[in-house]
């Protein structure tokens, strides 16, 4: 069997990580892990010190301020010794056959993510498989997991992407690996994912390659992070609005995936909205939704507190109302007319515009919209 590398980062989650090590460990074939430390103050830098395992690579952060997953998958991806890399989560448990089954359906160009099985603390959904094998790493039992998962299996496959994820090096850093933009952590993956079937790359999710998934232990339920298990972190509430809000000015719109999970991908379009009687409540609901904002309202002072969480240029991006507009497809409209109906309108712009649009003006709703062409730029954003 081919080797795989298992990228494990881990920040604060000790009694996972061990589980996470023993269950790949457990895998008949003896694969590098990878685990990439970040700033760890549970004792994690100590247990791993203290493994004799000479297939297995480490990267330690001393801290204090942590990296994120974004920096740690990268630096693991870039340090891995094997043509295929397995982007693991220090809160997921491999089962039997793990690698085989992933294996099996890899080829370059090809990224296979395995099915997790999670405990209810989330909404069940068609690409996961909802069963309680414990919330916490000591309710956790290892003969009971292999015995029941196997009963689990499918012998099918669909074309979801989640982690875990396992794919060629190569083709991994091909597109430049994750965008900083969205450091340390919170919709790094659904960038990451977009430009994998962007750049051509066929997703496919084996259903007899399982792993338990504890879920969102890195931050979110983090217990060091302020949260619990069910319970967010004031540090995940941050970062995954400040995220969320990057995300759409990065692609146009919020992240869009079908049933299974794999992508929707809207057309990127350099759209300016011109508006009337705006105020600084209406400029943060609006400025994401597009490339440049023209308002007849002072915006300084959201400037001044909102360039604080973003990484793009909000001079560039809001200017005054009577400014030259520059941009391929003006939106016009008066704020005091704008709904929550209409702002949805708003949001589905860009297939409104694939679907309907061509040269010239028409009018939607509370909307007058000049298109003066219709480029679209989201295979701009593909590679970093």
């Amino acid at each position: 069997m081919e080797k795989i590398t298992f990228v494990l980062p881990s920040r604060n989650n000790l009694e996972f990580l061990q589980l996470a090590y023993k269950s790949i460990r457990n895998l008949d074939t003896k694969h590098e892990i990878l685990i990439l430390d970040d700033a760890s103050i549970d004792g994690t830098q100590e247990w791993i010190q203290s493994l004799n395992d000479k297939d297995l690579i480490i990267y330690h952060n001393p801290g204090p301020e942590r990296i994120g997953i974004v920096g740690m998958f990268d630096k693991g991806i870039e340090m891995s010794r094997t043509e295929i890399i397995f982007a693991f989560h220090a809160d997921m448990v491999a089962c039997k056959d793990l690698d085989k089954n992933i294996l099996k359906h890899l080829n370059p160009g090809v990224i296979v993510s395995a099915t997790r099985i999670e405990p209810p603390l989330h909404p069940s959904g068609p690409e996961k498989i909802t069963v309680d094998f414990g919330v916490e790493a000591d309710e956790f039992n290892f003969d009971k997991w292999y015995n029941e998962s196997e009963s689990l299996k499918q012998n099918r496959t669909t074309e979801g992407i989640f982690a875990p994820w396992c794919m060629y090096k190569s083709d991994y850093l091909a597109i430049g690996g994750h965008d900083e933009l969205f450091a340390p952590q919170s919709k790094e993956d659904s960038d990451l994912f977009n430009r994998f079937i962007l750049n051509g790359y066929k997703t496919l999710q084996s259903w007899d390659g399982l792993v338990y998934h504890f879920t969102s232990r890195g931050s979110r339920f983090n217990k060091h992070a302020g949260g619990s298990a069910g319970k967010n972190s004031n540090e995940w509430l941050y970062t995954t609005t400040r995220n969320g809000r990057e995300f759409i000015r990065k692609w146009g719109h919020f992240i869009k995936h079908d049933e299974y999970m794999k992508p929707i991908i809207q057309p990127k379009y350099d759209i300016g909205f011109i508006v009337k009687n705006c105020n600084i409540q209406l400029l943060e609901a609006l400025e994401p939704w597009c490339s440049t904002l023209y308002i007849d309202c002072n915006y300084k002072q959201y400037i001044e507190k909102e360039q604080l969480n973003t990484s793009f240029n909000l001079s560039e991006r809001i200017k005054p109302y009577d400014n030259e507009k520059q941009n391929e497809i003006l939106i016009s409209f008066d704020s005091t007319q704008l709904n929550q109906n209409n702002f949805q309108l708003l949001q589905q712009l860009p297939d409104i515009i694939k679907d309907n649009g061509e040269i010239g003006s028409f009018e939607l709703d509370i909307f007058k919209i000049d298109i003066i062409q219709m480029n679209e730029y989201q295979n701009n954003l593909i590679k970093i």
